[in-house]
């Protein structure tokens, strides 16, 4: 009886608790936070009054300089900066894996073995790499906006608004001698025009296996806890081809980062769409993202089924497939972002405190009233076509063979239906038999092609129905597996013999054939570049009411708030912080005693082997070195690579990726669990003196010169 007496309270008193947290959330309290907008400040407006408040840390012009030239752009996929006054450079082991072939000689592995020059003379310059240094930062805005607005058209004014830019970029690029750029920030409510100094000579100088480099794989990537060596060195060469010398790097500490030590992120998030209007979020939501997410993920489980069927392939499948799981977990998260009631919730009080600034001036009401309502109209206006555009408008990324091969015997049969003499060139007589003989692609994986066509189903399914005639056609009423199998069955382009019989046929009978995927692409195609041509057309009107949107955001908050991210240089302030996440809290670091359970409780397997010499680190090696942490600075994807910095202008680590809680921060910036991982200062000297044994790197960044 006791027991019964017992267990019925504790049900009454976990009822307690969970009836709270279970409860509806009223939507019409959800309030937006001060950062929604996020914190990836621009260094021409860089809030020293909210630094100074928030942390009494004032950032003098002269600091804010060394920073700015010190941290650099990663070709057009990262960030970096410079660590030494030779011309070190120290971004993400992800940025550069990559390019790792392009370096290495025969009989070498260097994505697999790692890299390390011994001396100058084995560093090995880069093919097309390139990094670029912020050398002038100038306010523009004035000559664009009058520009734009002097237009009487929507058309017009963007059209007077990009030949304005071009004009001053060309302007500016012969004042100065440096590669300069505008770019649009607050959605055209401010110009920005930034000259860069651009070094072509880079040179890799050490690499870390790719195994450790992107330790955990897809199943740890945008998790935490990690534990992974996320880093690699470079060095930029001057025009003579010495080491370039350069007054502005980052010293390198080897004390790391400290909890409630004010942290800066400094580096080039790639775009975000944190300022954009609550309708333009909800078509992303229901079009972009839901389209985008389902194509990703669907790919990634093709590549594990393809790792599956051919085990002697599995390295080859598991290189594209990381990348493609990158991306798959980001679409996948911002969608659940989206999706989430709370998030557009605090989206639609932003932007309903917005308007109610607006309406308030009568100025302002006047000039810009109209434009949540016209944008509104212009989603609209895609909507009713976006999801057969979808469907006819295929990456080539994800596009099966078949498909390409159909679009090709369609124009093939489209020029043999025209006078020789109208032809293109390669369907005329001397290069037609050519021309029909390289229809059919060299190598084509029957397996893997099979795949595309089941996802190429299901994805037509989704956007246009079951019931659609097309998909009818194609798929006989059929879904996945199936539906690719019927499609393949009847269709004579999966052979090259089969392919080239059908392409004999006269002209017409191709065109009008009912094998499934010249069926697609005859069905298609002029849809396609119509629907193109609505889009191009609408979008213009959307971008003129985008950039008075911008002004009035502008002329509402200033520069209280920052812009969206646009690949161009930012800095972020955070300090290391927990967050509560599967029940438990997330530690502030991780150190190595953490990477060797997660090897020995995975069994040694992939993702989570070691290479030979993790296994046996020198007997100097501390295990308890801080290796990975975690800091509540706002980064997006571009940002990989960033130095994390101190007040002294250190660096306490490099930035390599958020957690799962960040992935919404495409559109909306939350600080409760939104978390940046980075790779430690005192973990990548640990690994560099005590596993991979390449002192000359370490010696350096602890100098910041070369000996």
């Amino acid at each position: 009886m006791k027991k019964i007496l017992f267990i019925s309270t504790l049900v009454l008193i976990l009822c307690a608790f969970i009836s709270p947290l279970t409860a509806q959330v009223n939507l019409d309290t959800v309030k937006a936070q001060r950062f929604d907008t996020g914190k990836m400040w621009t260094f021409e407006y860089f809030p020293q009054d909210y630094i100074q408040s928030t942390y009494g840390f004032s950032a003098s012009e002269e600091w804010l300089k060394k920073v700015r030239l010190s941290a650099i752009r990663f070709g057009n996929i990262c960030s970096s900066s410079f660590v030494s006054e030779d011309g070190l450079i120290m971004t993400n082991h992800h940025c550069v894996d990559g390019i790792l072939e392009s370096v290495q000689k025969e009989g070498e592995n260097i994505p697999k073995d790692g890299f390390f020059a011994p001396t100058l003379a084995d560093e090995r310059k880069v093919p097309d790499l390139f990094v670029d240094q912020l050398a002038l930062i100038e306010d523009v805005t004035a000559p664009v906006l009058e520009a734009l607005n002097s237009g009487k058209t929507d058309a017009e004014k963007i059209e007077k608004k990009n030949a304005k830019i071009k004009e001053l970029e060309a302007s500016y690029n012969q004042q100065t001698g440096l590669n300069c750029k505008i770019t649009s920030l607050y959605n055209g409510g401010k110009y920005s025009l930034y000259g860069y100094k651009t070094y072509n000579d880079i040179r890799l100088a050490y690499s870390n296996e790719r195994v450790v480099g992107l330790y955990g794989g897809d199943p740890d990537n945008f998790t935490y806890p990690r534990y992974d060596a996320d880093f690699a060195f470079l060095r930029a060469y001057d025009e003579t081809g010495k080491p370039l010398k350069t007054e502005n790097y980052f010293k390198f500490s080897q004390n790391g980062a400290q909890e409630n030590e004010l942290l800066f992120v400094v580096g080039n998030p790639g775009s975000s769409q944190r300022l954009k209007t609550v309708a333009q979020l909800e078509y992303y939501r229901d079009i972009t993202y839901r389209n985008g997410s389902f194509l990703l993920n669907r790919l990634f489980s093709i590549y594990d089924e393809l790792i599956a069927e051919e085990p002697a392939k599995a390295d080859e499948y598991r290189g594209q497939q990381f990348f493609i799981g990158n991306s798959a977990k980001v679409y996948k998260g911002v969608l659940a972002g989206l999706l989430d009631p709370s998030f557009m919730a605090r989206k639609k009080d932003f932007q309903k405190k917005l308007q109610e600034a607006v309406n308030n001036n009568a100025e302002l009401k006047q000039k810009y009233g109209h434009l949540w309502e016209g944008i509104q109209g212009t989603r609209n206006e895609i909507r009713k076509f976006a999801y057969e555009n979808a469907a006819y408008t295929l990456s080539p990324f994800m596009t099966s063979a078949y498909v390409k091969i159909a679009r090709k015997v369609v124009t093939l049969a489209s020029n043999l239906k025209k006078p020789e003499a109208d032809r293109d060139a390669d369907y005329k007589a001397d290069k037609l038999e050519a021309t029909i003989n390289n229809l059919f692609p060299a190598q084509v994986s029957k397996s893997f092609e099979q795949k595309l066509v089941a996802m190429l189903a299901d994805y037509m399914i989704m956007n246009l129905g079951k019931d659609n005639m097309l998909v009818k056609k194609m798929f006989n009423g059929l879904v996945g597996k199936a539906a690719a199998d019927f499609a393949l069955k009847n269709s004579a382009l999966t052979s090259k013999e089969s392919l080239l019989e059908f392409a004999k046929k006269d002209p017409d009978a191709i065109l009008k054939s009912d094998d499934p995927f010249i069926f697609y692409v005859v069905s298609t195609q002029d849809k396609a570049k119509e629907y193109a041509a609505k889009i191009k057309e609408i979008t213009t009107t959307e971008q003129a009411l985008e950039s008075q949107l911008g002004q009035v955001l502008f002329a509402v908050y200033g520069t209280s708030i920052p812009p969206d991210a646009t690949f161009t240089l930012r800095i972020s302030d955070g300090v290391m912080q927990s967050y509560s996440y599967n029940g438990t809290i997330a530690p502030t670091i991780t150190t190595f005693y953490g990477l060797y359970d997660r090897y020995y409780s995975h069994k040694k397997q992939y993702p989570w082997d070691l290479p030979a010499r993790w296994t046996k680190p020198a007997p100097e090696f501390n295990y308890s070195t801080p290796y990975n942490f975690i800091s509540t600075n706002d980064i997006i994807g571009g940002n990989s690579g960033s130095p994390v910095i101190n007040t002294k202008g250190e660096v306490v680590g490099a930035a390599f990726d958020g957690n799962m809680e960040s992935l919404a921060g495409n559109f909306i910036f939350t600080t409760e669990a939104n978390r940046t991982v980075s790779v430690s200062s005192q973990g990548i000297l640990e690994i560099l003196n005590n596993i991979t044994n390449a002192k000359r790197i370490a010696d350096e960044l602890k100098a910041g010169k070369l000996k």
